[in-house]
């Protein structure tokens, strides 16, 4: 604030005081004075205490007096932290205390004006304490029957909301609301101290910021917009006083909780204005006229994920930082770091790709379906590992059907599960450890079914027991590519034989595949039908890999953060490593493009085409307990699971209602895959069509030399279930 307005603070009237009063206020009024005269006294001598003071209660105060610290400590004000989606737009905020701290001048001069009417007219004039002001308090609270004015200054009050900001202990809060002499004491050395360092200004900005005004609202700013729905800057007189009479006690007179006590405040306010000729008495009236109801414009108080369209993206932001090391000692310095120091987190997200995802998926399955089924994707950005969108079928809550605080998307450590079979999506990484092994992709296998297999512990070298493998689709001789397109479960377990279970688990722990619960893959004989427990994010983030050319980006949700001050805050960096040859990515790419574009009839992913090249690869588990879809483009790489956080295989997808139609088994080319593609799309809107730039080690003209012979394996038809084109 400028000299101009304190000048006038100078040379306003005062109000009379009233000086004839009930006897009975009499001995309470003579009580207080002494008090407060004491308190003066006390601090005018506390550096000569043998003035003629006496009493040991007395001397004890004046030693403890002594013994307080000469400064008083103002850390940061608690802000809140803004998840910002990577266009700049609000996806979440998070904070203890919800507060914008902003400077004086974005502050209205009639919101200062107000609050210095109604808590201290003598801020101007006074030293921190004002005695004059505390016996005129007193005058006007008897007078009115009731507390319209406070006793201690706004310095004082600053002082309080400072030490309440730094109390540890419930006697630190105790010490700090001044509840003793001792703690009047403290409170109005620190008040002086602060006087003789700051400018009257910079007290009023730090007292504006400091204060809760109610309703979940700390600082003036947060206040103007919870309650009208506008910035510090714009207020006017009635919405400063409306405002501006809620500090006294912000339960009480919150206006939106009771707007008629509020209202009665308001108005000792405008006439605390008109009085110090800060308001003309035609303004006031016309303000008094108007009820506070009508006057507000109130903002719903969005913290946390609950409230944001992306719940459990923003919650994987949250337990990223919190399982991170590098933003605080503990969990506690980590979780103080999110809460209370006024970040701004620029994520990944792409809102119009969030926004595309969950649509399809609650389309799909709605939130509250009878079936209780739930879908999760994921889509990540190969060459950076950036999560650009993550949605689920559900709510974010605790209680109710559709709603759900755990995120199928993700591992145990980031709220999420211990996973879900893959099932043949799983394929993919056999195809990589044939490739790495210079297995050409004509290889010709009868792959019968059902048909036995013995294998050998690739570790120990002991054998284990014979495992049994039936196909779901196709049995016969097959091509690689065949093979692939068909998803031929005999093909690729003859296969695994071929390449051991040990090389296909090395190289999809280096394409970043762990479990949910962070274990790692267990080289077992049903490896390659993906048995082991996935999420959707490490299925797109590995697969990722095959589109980027064999480099495996690990999987981040955050692009920058940086503090109140617009510094920016170091963040771990993302560490791409090499997975494999490119040539050995490009060759199961070749594989997976012919399973949604390849001209082969009856592939598995015939309708997942995107117009532009895309590979992709179906998934079923045994006994119908979960589907996949997982693809990608050169751009994007997505995965899509559908099944039953209650359990799949009690829960199967099998002879089921989902969302009014009835499938007697659910496939992953029937529902993850058209999820896959409705997101995909949006995605790749707008982008220019981009070619897998194939450079295999192989030739592409060997592929499909063989042209195979196969039999077809399909269920009986069900006359309410459509039977796709390929089924896995």
């Amino acid at each position: 604030m400028g000299g101009e307005f304190a000048a006038n603070l100078y040379t306003r009237k005062h109000v009379a005081y009233a000086y004839a009063m009930r006897s009975t206020f009499l001995s309470r009024f003579v009580q207080f004075v002494a008090i407060a005269t004491l308190i003066g006294a006390l601090t005018a001598v506390a550096a000569a205490p043998v003035v003629a003071l006496s009493g040991a209660a007395l001397r004890n105060v004046i030693v403890e007096f002594q013994n307080l610290p000469a400064a008083l400590t103002t850390p940061p004000l608690p802000e809140r932290t803004r998840i910002l989606a990577n266009d700049g737009t609000l996806v979440a905020s998070i904070f203890d205390e919800n507060r914008v701290e902003i400077p004086l001048q974005a502050v209205s001069p009639l919101m200062q004006q107000a609050m210095i009417a109604v808590e201290d007219s003598r801020f101007f004039e006074h030293s921190g304490f004002d005695l004059r002001g505390l016996v005129r308090a007193f005058f006007a609270n008897a007078t009115a029957g009731e507390v319209v004015q406070g006793g201690s200054t706004i310095t004082q009050q600053l002082v309080e909301n400072t030490l309440l900001q730094t109390a540890t202990t419930p006697e630190e809060v105790q010490a700090a609301r001044a509840q003793s002499v001792l703690g009047k004491i403290q409170e109005i050395q620190y008040a002086l101290q602060l006087e003789r360092t700051l400018t009257k200004q910079q007290i009023l900005e730090r007292y504006l910021n400091v204060s809760y005004f109610g309703a979940g609202a700390y600082g003036i700013e947060s206040a103007a917009r919870r309650y009208f729905s506008k910035s510090a800057a714009e207020l006017n007189a009635n919405e400063s006083a409306i405002i501006a009479g809620i500090v006294q006690s912000p339960s009480a007179n919150d206006p939106i909780a009771y707007p008629e006590r509020n209202e009665a405040r308001r108005n000792v306010v405008l006439e605390q204005m008109v009085d110090l000729g800060f308001l003309s008495r035609a303004d006031a009236n016309k303000y008094k006229a108007l009820s506070v109801a009508q006057s507000l414009d109130s903002s719903e108080l969005s913290n946390g994920c609950v409230s944001s369209y992306a719940p459990f993206f923003c919650d994987y932001v949250l337990t990223e930082i919190r399982n991170t090391p590098a933003y605080g000692a503990t969990l506690d310095d980590r979780e103080a770091f999110l809460r209370q120091t006024g970040l701004t987190i620029q994520t990944t997200l792409r809102p119009d790709v969030q926004r595309s995802a969950q649509a399809a998926v609650d389309t799909t399955i709605p939130r509250d379906d009878e079936s209780k089924k739930a879908i999760s994707i994921v889509m990540v950005e190969p060459a950076s590992g950036g999560i650009i969108a993550m949605a689920q079928n559900r709510l974010w809550g605790t209680e109710g059907d559709g709603y759900t605080t755990y995120n199928y998307a993700v591992g145990r450590e980031n709220n999420g599960t211990v996973g879900m079979q893959a099932g043949s999506t799983f394929k993919a990484y056999t195809l990589a450890a044939a490739f790495n092994q210079r297995i050409s992709p004509s290889l010709v296998i009868s792959a019968r079914s059902p048909k036995t297999f013995n294998f050998t512990d690739c570790l120990s070298g002991e054998p284990l027991e014979p495992y049994t493998v039936r196909n779901s689709t196709r049995s016969g001789r097959f091509t690689m590519a065949q093979a692939t397109a068909y998803s031929v479960n005999t093909y690729f377990v003859q296969l695994s034989q071929m390449v051991t279970p040990c090389a296909i688990g090395d190289i999809a722990e280096a394409m970043g595949v762990r479990t949910g619960s962070g274990g790692p893959v267990e080289r077992v004989s049903s490896l390659t039908l993906g048995v082991i427990n996935v999420t959707p994010l490490t299925m797109a983030s590995s697969y990722g890999v095959f589109a980027n050319k064999g480099i495996y980006c690990p999987p981040t949700a955050i692009a920058k953060i940086t503090d109140r001050t617009g510094q920016i805050v170091s963040v771990p960096a993302t560490r791409c490593s090499k997975a494999m040859e490119p040539q050995v990515a490009d060759g199961v790419t070749d594989m997976l493009t012919r399973v949604v574009d390849g001209g082969i009839d009856g592939r598995t992913g015939a309708r997942m085409s995107l117009g532009r090249p895309a590979a992709g690869k179906t998934g079923t588990t045994n006994e119908n307990s979960s589907v996949w879809f997982v693809g990608y483009t050169p751009d994007v790489a997505a995965a899509v699971w559908v099944g039953d956080p209650r359990g799949g295989f009690k829960y199967p997808l099998q002879d089921i209602t989902i969302n009014g139609k009835y499938y007697r088994q659910v496939y992953g080319s029937t529902m993850a895959g058209p999820i896959w593609k409705t997101a995909m799309l949006t995605a790749h809107q707008g982008k220019p069509k981009r070619s897998f730039n194939l450079e295999t080690w192989y030739d592409p003209l060997e592929v499909l030399l063989f042209p195979g012979e196969s039999t077809v394996i399909e269920p009986a038809p069900n006359v309410e279930d459509e039977i796709p084109e390929g089924l896995d």
